[in-house]
């Protein structure tokens, strides 16, 4: 899972692996270790009506309405997303990138557009 930080949004890209994960534990989770700390960023599918995020100093735990979650992860739409919110939230599938090629792309949906190009 790649997670990315700009400007207040907190933007979330899942494999194909972890959307499977997702749908099949309701949960997926990542870590980051540094010298003396370590950072944990997870989402879980949850009874919340909306996308909601915490951070307690160690762990960002996002949740996203079961339901919601289901129709993102059977469907072709790319990514869901709060309407707004601070911080706004972003969880897409991860595409394979059409420009190089590599160990992190076996994993990744196919591109839309790699028939374009």
């Amino acid at each position: 899972m790649k997670l990315r930080f700009y400007s207040n949004t907190l933007r979330f890209r899942l494999s194909r692996s972890e959307v499977a994960r997702l749908a099949e534990t309701g949960r997926v989770e990542e870590s980051i270790s540094f010298p003396q700390r370590e950072l944990a960023y997870a989402i879980e599918l949850g009874a919340s009506p909306e996308i909601t995020a915490s951070f307690d100093g160690a762990r960002i735990r996002v949740e996203v309405p079961r339901e919601q979650a289901r129709s993102w992860i059977g469907s072709g739409q790319a990514g869901i997303e709060t309407p707004g919110g601070s911080p706004k939230i972003l969880i897409e599938k991860d595409f394979q990138c059409l420009h190089k090629e590599g160990a992190e792309q076996v994993d990744a949906f196919p591109n839309p557009l790699m028939d374009k190009f």
